[in-house]
């Protein structure tokens, strides 16, 4: 039989949470961020799910020719934009939007000689400095794009670098409305994390918006309460089996390193998952773990292909758990839910970094 580690993705899940960022924001068009094969989902996994999104966002241009293929015809935007010149016939051929953030890909649009004009996202850097216009520069960038004639809409752009943070938006607001003015045309400022923490704000009303992290589930703030608090949902789930179960005594150690010793004579589960998989090798000793429908915990070091756990809460709930009993890394099952974000925490990272990790290994399973 293979190996009994899977991953499922829950596309009513999915659609859940696209539901729940259109509640936040109901003035807003909705692009569903699909970077990074969906967050790790899959693009053609979840695209059903997501299809009554008004648009799809990514950065590479086989991730759009792949939803062109699935059916998309609405809109598709590049939210880095074209990497180099050719990249704006391609554009045209598979109908793309995309963003402009430097000068030369301005130049680029200035010699190009295609058969339509392109809808482009101006993007102004308002306090993240990785890409987009100055305040003071935007206006000139817009200027010039309006006079090509091979630029046709242009919509006003930004990405808020402390978004979850009370107050955060306030600097960024003030920089964004200094450096567009009066001038025409649509905008999209919030990501999942305005969206949901600021989204009944009027100032970041916005006629698009771009939920990433929140489709999947995870709160965009990385903790747990959040995503519950936002009713969020998880749309992934990395489950396992135990594959041994070890009796150890006191002062015995597990795992690389003897990183943890045993307090007492202790029942150690082994479960069929590591690193290689796609879970987080730093996860320390203590990281939340449910076997059997049981909360338990990581106990020794991430391997390649196996992780330690405590089976003492399992048999203390009156289970009896035995090889090929289930556990769940995160997400849910039938017994239970884990937050994945609860698990990334442990490990001192983001939901984010758990889901694109899942390793191609893994068998991946939609309900």
């Amino acid at each position: 039989m293979p190996r009994p580690i899977s991953a499922v993705i829950h596309t009513a899940a999915l659609s859940h949470n696209l539901l729940r960022v259109r509640q936040a924001t109901p003035a807003s068009k909705v692009w569903a961020v699909v970077k990074a094969n969906a967050y790790g989902h899959g693009i053609a996994r979840a695209y059903g799910a997501l299809r009554t999104a008004d648009g799809f966002a990514l950065l590479d241009l086989t991730e759009a020719e792949k939803l062109r293929a699935l059916g998309w015809v609405g809109p598709i935007l590049l939210l880095e934009g074209c990497f180099a010149p050719e990249d704006l016939a391609l554009c045209e051929r598979l109908n793309l939007w995309h963003v402009v953030h430097c000068r030369e890909q301005i130049d680029w649009l200035a010699v190009h000689r295609g058969n339509r004009t392109h809808r482009v996202f101006l993007k102004m850097n308002t306090g993240m400095n990785r890409v987009g216009f100055s305040p003071e520069a935007y206006a000139a960038a817009w200027e010039r794009l309006n006079a090509l004639p091979q630029v046709g809409e242009i919509t006003h752009m930004t990405h808020f670098a402390c978004a979850d943070e009370a107050g955060g938006i306030d600097e960024a607001l003030a920089r964004f409305a200094r450096g567009v003015g009066h001038l025409p045309g649509e905008r999209t400022l919030s990501n999942s994390a305005a969206a949901l923490v600021h989204g009944a704000d009027p100032r970041v009303a916005s006629d698009w918006v771009r939920p990433g992290i929140a489709l999947y589930g995870s709160s965009p703030t990385g903790l747990a309460l959040d995503a519950a608090h936002w009713k969020l949902r998880p749309a992934m789930s990395l489950r396992s089996e135990l594959i041994d179960i070890q009796h150890i005594a006191a002062g015995e150690c597990v795992g690389y390193g003897a990183r943890f010793t045993a307090p007492r004579p202790m029942r150690i589960g082994v479960v069929a998952c590591g690193y290689a998989d796609g879970y987080p090798r730093v996860a320390p000793n203590g990281t939340p773990i449910v076997v059997d429908g049981v909360r338990t915990q990581l106990v020794g070091r991430v391997s390649m292909d196996m992780i330690t756990v405590d089976l003492e809460p399992v048999f203390a709930a009156g289970n009896q758990p035995m090889i090929g009993s289930p556990v769940l890394l995160w997400g849910q099952d039938a017994q239970a839910e884990l937050s994945i974000d609860e698990v990334a925490a442990a490990a001192g990272t983001l939901g984010y970094e758990l889901m694109c990790a899942l390793a191609a290994r893994v068998p991946v399973r939609v309900e």
